[in-house]
């Protein structure tokens, strides 16, 4: 046992996310004085399959999503069990939050609570022994800076259908790759967004908000026209084979279970999942995509194993497999992805997050770390201390900053793999 590193304090607070509900933030200090904060807020898709949250259910406040109760489980649950514990020990932290809870969904204490507290001690360990969180995580191996993305469109609101449940879905980000260093990259990044929303501007009248860009309802027949517009900006910026799109298809979000079809997707008619992936072949066929994300509904494996089998890009896994282990173990063995997306707060604990990223990788598969559920700029290091090699989106902004740090800090140790830093094909084979 390291004394500087032994828990002393755990401590929770309400917070607000960036999308502006509340969620949890847990702070973890250690004898050495040395602290680490960290947060679990909720996502815009959420699979069926993930962990739950515990939240307050007052109407009166927060339309019932304050977490003052999930709060409360951390500072008088939590914390005394895990006081006096070495926060290196992760797994052994982990595993007594696992046990407190005792439920398959964390129910009891709730993910946004044991989420909250895991990335609070990992970061705690890394500041205690005086070392980089992603030195932390992946030691001497930890080098490799990840091919980022920058958001470009969001919004559900086109053509109606499960508009309301959707969350902005489909969201187009593009993905630059084709550069010598993550700087590089993230430049092309914000060259690419600002061609694209000069056209936007000028042929929807709208702009972006905090960097996103809203194509609301009668501005386009078919979400094509989008593609067109994002290959356009492409050209505009230089970016032809250099830079590529990225799709988050949340599929599942416009399925309509009575019909058995996907209702409002890219254009306003219904289609089969036949129908849909017809159209992702075309999609990939004559526009840049390199990363297409939950194509089909979260339960459909076989679906979306046809698509991982046509389609000569990255198909990446997020309601589909929710950062679960047995999830992504029947995901593997038909092939129904080549990548899983990695966010601890859909799965609960560091350890559960990162077991689920060494069997993709024992697999073959890739992972692609997201920040959607309030890890911030956290996300740059679990990228660089697994060593993924790409990242969802992270080129610009506080994910972004981070991982310019980390690459000045690596110097001439630092890799970025760009295109090769994409899965690509159909993998199927045992976890």
């Amino acid at each position: 046992m390291t004394a500087g590193t032994v828990i002393k304090s755990v401590r929770a607070r309400q917070i607000f996310s960036d999308r502006g509900h509340p969620g949890v933030e847990a702070t973890v200090v250690t004898e050495n004085g040395s602290t680490g904060t960290a947060m679990a807020t909720a996502g815009i898709s959420i699979g069926e399959h993930e962990i739950q949250f515990v939240y307050d259910n007052n109407p009166k406040r927060y339309n019932g999503m304050g977490v003052l109760k999930a709060v409360a489980n951390v500072n008088d649950i939590i914390g005394p069990k895990i006081k006096g514990i070495d926060a290196c020990r992760q797994r052994d932290i982990d595993q007594i939050m696992l046990d407190l809870d005792g439920t398959p969904l964390k129910t009891k204490l709730g993910g946004n609570a044991t989420a909250a507290v895991s990335a609070a001690v990992l970061k705690a360990a890394a500041a205690g022994l005086g070392i980089p969180l992603y030195q932390h995580i992946g030691g001497v191996n930890a080098c490799i800076l990840p091919t980022p993305g920058v958001l470009s469109v969001v919004g559900s609101e086109r053509y109606g259908g499960s508009a309301a449940k959707s969350g902005g879905k489909p969201s187009y980000s593009f993905m630059c790759y084709g550069y010598k260093t993550f700087a590089d990259a993230s430049y092309a990044c914000y060259e690419v967004f600002n061609a694209f929303e000069k056209i936007v501007r000028r042929k929807y009248k709208t702009g972006s908000n905090q960097g996103r860009i809203m194509i609301g309802p009668d501005c386009v027949d078919t979400d094509e026209e989008l593609w067109a517009d994002m290959k356009k900006a492409i050209s505009d910026c230089g970016g032809e084979g250099k830079m590529g799109i990225q799709v988050d298809m949340a599929a599942t979000t416009y399925w309509d279970k009575k019909k058995g079809m996907f209702v409002g997707l890219i254009s306003k008619e219904d289609k089969t999942a036949d129908a849909l992936l017809k159209i992702y072949k075309k999609m990939v066929k004559d526009y840049p995509f390199v990363v297409l994300e939950d194509p089909m509904e979260e339960n459909d494996y076989e679906g979306h194993a046809r698509v991982t089998k046509a389609l000569p890009i990255q198909v990446v896994g997020d309601d589909l497999f929710t950062t679960n282990m047995e999830r992504l173990k029947q995901g593997i063995a038909v092939g129904a992805a080549n990548t899983m997306l990695l966010k601890v707060n859909q799965i609960g604990t560091i350890s559960e997050a990162f077991d689920s990223c060494n069997m993709a990788f024992r697999a073959g598969w890739g992972v692609m770390p997201c920040s959607s559920r309030g890890e911030g700029a956290d996300i740059g290091d679990y990228a660089v201390g697994l060593n993924t090699g790409n990242i969802r989106e992270s080129g610009i902004g506080p994910s972004g900053n981070r991982l310019l740090q980390i690459e000045e800090e690596l110097g001439d140790k630092a890799q970025f793999l760009g295109k090769a830093g994409f899965k690509s094909g159909f993998k199927g084979t045992k976890a």
